[in-house]
Parts: structure tokens; C-alpha cells; sequence
């Protein structure tokens, strides 16, 4: 088992530089991916790169979303003979406290994708917090299942092979909606999917690019997708449940 982080980042300075330095501690390969940021952020993060040895730096030319950079990272990574990957989100939301936990995790159940579930505080917004439910929900019955407890957290390990033969034979989406579709599909493949508990915070200095607007039409042509999806899976989502049971 090989293990390796992934960055997606876009316009993120400090907080991105704070996260390549705390991961120091792991003396794992990183794999920050810039998703075609402005020219200060190029400017750091070549300078982050010459810094770390262990930090391979990739440039997507245009800015093609959360979604297209994790999936750019998953293939440098799978393409390095990684058989794991860590996403961390660039923007300083994550518990890297708890990296440990998602990697004793993976190396119990190699299989599975291993996320974060969120536990949070007041620093995240009301319309956030209780909007993610909306999410919740649609998951509930695409899976006919509450295995899944959280799909919107990037904090999560994935298991490569079970990956690229997912986004071998699927298109999934470039934006916010790819973290809820990989996980929903990757049940769909049979893959296990685990869940620790994490602190995440929405720090008052934060730079969020979600765009209300744009990303919720993307979720909600995705759940669109998947509903429908779920329909043509239906028999064999029934009998796994019952089977399960």
C-alpha cells in the first residue's frame, strides 16, 4: 500500500502553504494540483514546489473546477503506482490532526474509500449547515441506503484502482458536485465506503469559490442523474439491500 496527498487549488496562498508545511509530518509524496490560478498563486506555489522535495507540482492552463483538479490528481497519482489517495482541500477547512485516523482506517479496510464526517461549530453558516440535508437526502435514495453519512466532506482517502475504473467507463462531474457523484457511484461499484468523525471549520478569513448559483444547478442536474440512475439499478439495489439484511 502507497500512499500520497492531493491538493486541488485555485487562488489559495496562506492557507495552502500552511497545509504543505503541516504535512511535512507524514513524508508522504504530495500532489498539488493548480487549477489554473492567477499569477501570485503560480508564483507561490512554484516557490512551494522548489521548497518540498516531495511535492510534485501539476498546472491545469484553465480553471476547470474542484472536480476536474481532484480527477487530474487521481490519475498523476494512479500513474505514480500510488494504490491511495488523500485529498486535502487547499482552503484550510480540514482537521489535519485527523489525517492519522483516515489512514489507520484505509490500511484496516485497503478496499474502501475512507471520508470524513463533519462535526461542526458556529463558524459555519446556517444556510450551509442545513442546505447540506438537502444533499442528504437525494443520497438516501440514490443508495437505498444510510451507509453513506456525508458526501459532501473532500476529506477522504480513495482507493485508485476501484477510481479509474470508475472514471474509465463514467464521466463525473468538474465542479462541487464531484465529491457527492464519485461517492454515490463508487457504492453503486460495489466499493465500501467508511466514515470518521472531523472538526471542520469555516475560519472568518476563509475564500470559499462556491458559486450559490452555478454549483447548486450542477448538484441539482447531478441528483437528477442519479435518481434517475438509481432507477435503472433498482432490482439490483433491492436485492442488496435485502440481501445486506
Amino acid at each position: 500500500m502507497s500512499y500520497c496527498f492531493i491538493i486541488p487549488n485555485y487562488n489559495h496562498t496562506q492557507a495552502v502553504a500552511n497545509t504543505i508545511a503541516a504535512l511535512q509530518h507524514y513524508a508522504l509524496p504530495i500532489i498539488l494540483v493548480d487549477d489554473g490560478s492567477n499569477l501570485e498563486t503560480q508564483t507561490l506555489l512554484e516557490e512551494l514546489a522548489a521548497e518540498y522535495q516531495n511535492l510534485t507540482l501539476f498546472r491545469r492552463s484553465i480553471n476547470g473546477g474542484k472536480g476536474a483538479a481532484v480527477k487530474t490528481g487521481l490519475t498523476i497519482a494512479y500513474e505514480m503506482d500510488m494504490s491511495h489517495a488523500i485529498q486535502v482541500d487547499a482552503d484550510g477547512q480540514h482537521n489535519l490532526a485527523d489525517i492519522d485516523s483516515l489512514l489507520n482506517e484505509s490500511k484496516r479496510y485497503p478496499l474502501a474509500m475512507i471520508s470524513g464526517r463533519p462535526l461542526y461549530d458556529e463558524s459555519i453558516s446556517k444556510g450551509r449547515y442545513y442546505g447540506r440535508f438537502i444533499t442528504h437526502f437525494w443520497v438516501y435514495i440514490e443508495t437505498l441506503s444510510f451507509t453513506i453519512k456525508d458526501s459532501m466532506c473532500g476529506f477522504r482517502v480513495y482507493p485508485l484502482k476501484a477510481c479509474m475504473q470508475l472514471m474509465d467507463k463514467q464521466a463525473l462531474g468538474d465542479r462541487m458536485d464531484f465529491d457527492i457523484e464519485i461517492m454515490v457511484r463508487l457504492f453503486w461499484q460495489n466499493t465500501a465506503i467508511r466514515f470518521i468523525a472531523t472538526k471542520v471549520l469555516y475560519p472568518p478569513d476563509g475564500v470559499s469559490h462556491f458559486n450559490v448559483w452555478k454549483d447548486n444547478w450542477l448538484i441539482s442536474k447531478m441528483h437528477t442523474r442519479l435518481f434517475f440512475g438509481m432507477i435503472i439499478r433498482l432490482p439490483y439495489l433491492l436485492f442488496s439491500k435485502f440481501r445486506g439484511q
